[in-house]
Parts: C-alpha cells; structure tokens; sequence
C-alpha cells in the first residue's frame, strides 16, 4: 500500500468523527477510573498482540530499523498501563473538601468541594520521529484517555500506513473492552488537521513537531471564538555546559557521550543535544576522531525533513564566526561546527537554531562567567545538561537554567526520556507553549482535566467521589486541609 492510498479525511468525516467523540466523552466521562483503565489495559494489549505487524509496518515507512521500534513499542504499551493505574488510583482528580465552617478566618466558610473533570474531545497530532509513542497512541492520546476524555488523533503523514493500522487496533481493542463507540478515532491529511482545531466540540489540544507547524495551529486556536488549550512541543536545542574541571579530568568521554547522543536516530529526538559548550583550548579534531566522528547514520525520516535539515545546516554555516570541525554538508554522517562564546552572545540567535537532524555545534568559551551569560541568553529548552565535577562552582548557573528548561540533568545526556511519575518533558516557550504541564509520565494526565468546585450541594447530588458517605476505597483526599484516604 502507498501513500497514496490513505485518503484524505473530509470535512464531514471529521464533523462525524468530533460529533461522535463528544457523545463518547458524555457517556465516558463518569465512567469509575477502574473501568477506564480496564480500556487502556485492552489497547496495551491489542498493540503487544500485534506488534511484529506494527514493527514492520513502522520500519518501512520510518527506517528506524526493528530493535529501535521494537523498544518504542514497548515503551508505548508500558506508557498506556502506567497512565490507566495512575487514573485508577484517584491521584488526578485532586480531591478536596472543605466542611462548612462557620470559625473560619476570614468569616464563615460555605462547604466547598472540588475536583478535577475531562475537557471533553481533545484532538491529538502525530509527531514523525516517535511513530509509535508520540503518535496515534502516544503520550498525549493515552493521557486524554486516562482523564475520561476522548479523542481525535491527526495522523502524520510520514507514516500514514501505520497510523490506519494502529488505530484500528486501538478502536477494536475498546470496542472489546466496551467503551463507548467513537472514543477514539483517526483523521488524515493538512486540511483536516486545520479543521481540527478549529472545530468548537474540541475543547483541547495536543501537539509534537516543529515550532513553525505548532505555531500555526497555536494561532488558529488563538482565533477561535472561544479559545482552548494548546499543548505544544515545538523546539529545542537541548545545551550541555562543561564545567572547567570535569572538561580537563575526561574530555574525551564527554566528547563519546555527547556524539553518542547527538547521532541518536540520526540527530531527529527533540531531545538531541544540539549544543556543547566547552573551555578553549584542547584539540577538539582530535578528541572527534577519538570519538569515531565519522560513523555512518541511517536514514533520515521524510525527504521534507532531510530538506529542511541541510537548509537549516546551510544557514548555520553561513554565519559569521561557525567553522566546520566535522562531517560534510549530508545527512550520513554527523556534522560538527564550532564557534566560540564571544561570538554567540554578539549573534544570540545561533543558540535557538534548531538543526533537526545529524548536525550540532561546539561553543568554546574562555573566560570566567561565559556559562551563566550563554544561558541567560537562551530561549526555553526541554533539557539543559551539565557536565560537571564535585570541584566545579557550577550554582549559578543551575539557578539560570532552572528558569530556562524543564528537565536539568547531572553528568548525562538528554536523549533518554524514561516514562515515570517525576518525569517533566516541556519548558518555557518555544519548547512548549504549556510550560506548567508535561507532554511524557503520569503528570501528563493534569493537561486533560480541569477543575470544578460544588458550594452547599447536598450529599445526594455530589459526585461520589466527594461525597462524606461510602466514596469509592482507596481515593486519596484533602479534608479540611488533612490529607486522608478513604476506606481506611
């Protein structure tokens, strides 16, 4: 099957499609959490049943290769299970009730309660480079699921094959487990997706890819009459400051990691380490062919990728100050330029330039207070990584960076994004246009919900979950400002 032979979604396809998600979301919204993660288990299911199919299916349209998508996959139905017990467990909904208190401080308190509830449809666009766990059922499609939302997934075009196929299995999976028909459902093509968001039974969001794309759909809700919200991942450049000590005691292991995590799926994670900043002075070439500089990539995604890279790539090394340390001006093997500090901060905009793809850019530095004033001078980042001994006074500079990017790490590289409860994959803007929320763990559920507070409803009319008599077990709550957990 070609390209070709994935329609286009109509405009009243997609009416149907967000009519028919709406009264899913109406029928599942106060499903208990249990059920719904029995939903999510069932698509786990359907995708480890299924995965050879997918693997396949995945490798030739993204030549990512089988070991690669094999643990993507598994990422993915690990993801859905994780999502659906934290669901279960009560924690999103953020239960709180104030009793009536007629002491209160400030003058007599109603009784008031609140808790979180679904948007309703969210509509959910496809990244290339994940076709699996930021894809038709990636992190944000199964969050809005776990939430009791339903959605309207944008498949990308880089592999449309696959996301027919995966959303078959999705929709069959919770036909199977007895979820309302319509909680899930696929659209394709560009003039779809702009409807999408402009379609006033979606009430929400979610996006991964470039910061030009997500910024035109960033727009159009803007221009919504009534606008909703927009999680979008746009860009990254990732930077890695080394620190003077830890750069004299292992450059050359530094140098391996960071080109190990630069060349990862040919330079094409959001995550990439675009940036290594470093003291002046050693003989980088050397430290690169050390490093195997010269490794063979695979590769790229989707020509309009590859043709965007080697744009980007060739506007990087028309500026004033970049050399070429590395590589050629291809996309099979990594290239490497460098430039210095004083160089960067008289062109700041060389710290935001994305080179999606196998390209990155050394910076060396020279004096004393060129980290802290490199990073003051950068955009909002997913991650910034230091490199870093016990004896390097690097403290101002983590309190720069934590104002600068959503995940910080210590002596490793970017490129792993495991998902779990603390993980945190968004940062100020243009990394994510929702700096407060996360796009990867179980936190990613937050961006779903929103909150509603009862004032004197009787105990009758309460949602359960509220309610002073027999809630459901197990649900953690704030009781008057205690934290307790029911059916203890």
């Amino acid at each position: 099957m070609s390209q070709a032979t994935v329609p286009d979604t109509t405009v009243g396809e997609l009416n149907h499609r967000a009519e028919a998600a709406h009264q899913a979301y109406l029928a599942a919204r106060d499903v208990p959490p249990n059920e719904r993660k029995s939903w999510l288990y069932a698509i786990a299911d359907g995708l480890d049943a299924n995965s050879l199919e997918l693997i396949d299916l995945a490798d030739q349209e993204s030549h990512l290769g089988g070991t690669r998508l094999a643990g993507e996959l598994k990422r993915t139905s690990f993801q859905l299970r994780l999502l659906a017990d934290e669901a279960a467990s009560g924690e999103p909904l953020q239960l709180v009730i104030d009793h009536a208190d007629p002491d209160w401080g400030m003058g007599p308190r109603p009784d008031i309660r609140r808790m979180n509830v679904p948007f309703g449809v969210v509509g959910v666009f496809g990244a290339s480079n994940f076709p699996f766990a930021f894809s038709v059922i990636g992190g944000d499609s199964a969050a809005a699921l776990a939430a009791g939302c339903s959605v309207v997934h944008k498949a990308h075009e880089a592999h449309p094959r696959l996301a027919v196929r995966t959303a078959e299995i999705v929709i069959s999976a919770l036909d199977g487990a007895g979820a309302p028909a319509g909680l899930f459902s696929l659209v394709t093509g560009v003039d779809a997706g702009a409807e999408l968001v402009q379609h006033p039974l979606v009430q929400a969001v979610g996006f991964t890819g470039s910061t030009r794309g997500g910024r035109a759909l960033f727009n159009m809700i803007a221009d919504r009459p009534e606008p909703i919200p927009f999680y979008g991942e746009l860009g990254s450049t990732n930077p890695v400051f080394v620190a003077p000590v830890a750069w004299r005691q292992r450059p050359a292991e530094i140098i391996s990691g960071y080109l190990g995590s630069a060349a990862m799926g040919v330079g094409q994670f959001c995550t990439k380490p675009g940036l290594l900043i470093v003291p002046a002075g050693a003989d980088l070439p050397a430290l690169l062919a050390g490093a195997d500089v010269g490794r063979r990539l695979g590769q790229m995604l989707t020509q309009r990728l590859e043709d965007g890279f080697l744009t980007a790539l060739q506007e990087m090394r028309e500026r004033h100050g970049i050399s070429t340390l590395a590589g050629g001006a291809g996309t099979d093997e990594l290239t490497v330029l460098s430039t210095t500090a004083e160089n960067v901060l008289a062109e700041p905009e060389i710290l935001q330039q994305e080179m999606f793809g196998p390209a990155t850019l050394i910076i060396e530095y020279s004096r004393d207070g060129a980290l802290v004033d490199l990073a003051e001078a950068l955009d909002g980042q997913l991650t910034a990584t230091l490199q870093a001994d016990d004896d390097d006074d690097v403290d101002g500079l983590v309190r720069v960076l934590n104002r600068k990017a959503g995940r910080l790490l210590w002596n490793g590289w970017p490129t792993g994004v495991t998902v779990s409860y603390g993980q945190q994959h968004g940062g100020p803007y243009p990394a994510s246009t929702a700096s407060a929320t996360t796009s990867v763990g179980t936190a990613a559920i937050q961006r779903f919900l929103r909150p509603v507070a009862y004032q004197d409803f009787p105990q009758q009319r309460l949602p359960a979950f509220l309610r002073d008599d027999n809630p459901p077990p197990g649900l953690r709550r704030r009781v008057d400002g205690v934290w307790t957990e029911t059916g203890l």
